[in-house]
């Protein structure tokens, strides 16, 4: 699931929540992997126990890890997940079964899909963080399964796509790249690489933007500032506009989807924040009967949301798919 590469002799993944689930007969199970950029890190889960889930890092080098032994000889399921960010293109070489290996028929790909864009809280940061409790963005603080994101895909036993990146915005972000410029691509950092929008049809997309482009606009000697508004603020009517436009984007790769335009749960939605309100305009400005819009509350708290806080914005997002959406 995600969107995926495929060469003659093995897979790239990009984005957070990309896996790979294999059903097969043996006693152990181990993978190749290989990470350029950032190093990766990943879940292997046995039988769909994630709780006992196995958290390991792709460095720099091609090498076989192993992800399961002493496994009874019986059937068995595995999926490997990426936590990581998109700074992190992961190459797959593939499974190797130990003992006497055999592989199963996959089960058919799941009816409902869905789709998220967004920036560092849908991308997974800081819910692993370490012993010391530093928000450092280092990968091995980004946990993409326990997201609002993942989680609500699990609860409605969707297919999961996530194009998100820690940093992102809209109309500027903490470094080069904007969403309106990535969110087309297979890999998000190469210009030419783009994703074909026909492999992958959500019932829903849902967009979590904004809380970046709510500090930078504000940050008027910050080089993205000046690289995107020289020395202009964007205005009001700038702000709403940009929105609506990436959303009419969204909306023509995909004419019959249900949009849910989101915000949230870090301070740009907190009280008296201007940005709820930008994309409420957004929406309406679209006179789109499937096109709505969400904030999830302000979650009060240092750092990015942990596990906990993820789960309460899932917990949202569901109560809200559920009264709004058929699918």
């Amino acid at each position: 699931m995600g969107r995926v590469k495929i060469a003659q002799d093995s897979a790239c993944f990009y984005w957070p929540g990309t896996s790979a689930t294999i059903h097969f007969k043996g006693t152990g199970i181990s993978t190749t992997l290989k990470s350029n950029n950032d190093i990766g890190y990943f879940y292997a889960i046995i039988d769909n126990d994630a709780e006992h889930a196995f958290k390991f890092k792709s460095d720099h080098s091609k090498t076989t890890i192993s992800l399961a032994s002493g496994l009874s000889s019986g059937n068995h399921t595995l999926q490997l997940y990426k936590l990581s960010n998109n700074t992190s293109e992961n190459i797959f070489y593939g499974f190797q079964i130990d003992g006497k290996a055999k592989i199963n028929t996959p089960e058919k790909p799941l009816k409902r899909k869905i789709e998220f864009y967004g920036n560092s809280i849908t991308a997974g940061h800081g819910i692993d963080l370490g012993a010391d409790g530093i928000d450092s963005g280092k990968p091995e603080t980004f946990n993409n399964y326990y997201t609002y994101a993942a989680l609500t895909a699990r609860h409605f036993n969707a297919q999961y796509s996530s194009i998100s990146r820690s940093g992102i915005g809209i109309m500027v972000s903490w470094f080069p790249e904007i969403m309106p410029e990535i969110y087309d691509r297979l890999n998000p950092m190469d210009s030419n690489s783009q994703w074909d929008f026909a492999q992958y049809t959500p019932d829903i997309v849902v967009i979590n933007l904004f809380q970046n482009d709510s500090w930078i606009v504000n940050l008027p000697n910050h080089e993205q500032f000046i690289s995107r508004f020289g020395t202009t603020k964007p205005t009001d009517d700038f702000i709403i506009s940009a929105y609506q436009n990436f959303v009419s984007s969204i909306r023509k790769k995909y004419p019959n989807a249900s949009i849910i335009c989101a915000l949230g749960n870090m301070d740009a939605t907190k009280e008296g924040s201007k940005w709820p309100g930008y994309i409420q305009k957004a929406v309406e400005r679209m006179h789109d009967s499937k096109i709505y819009s969400v904030a999830f509350p302000y979650k009060n708290t240092g750092n990015h949301p942990t596990k906990e806080e993820q789960q309460l914005m899932a917990n949202d997002l569901i109560a809200f798919i559920e009264k709004n959406i058929k699918w």
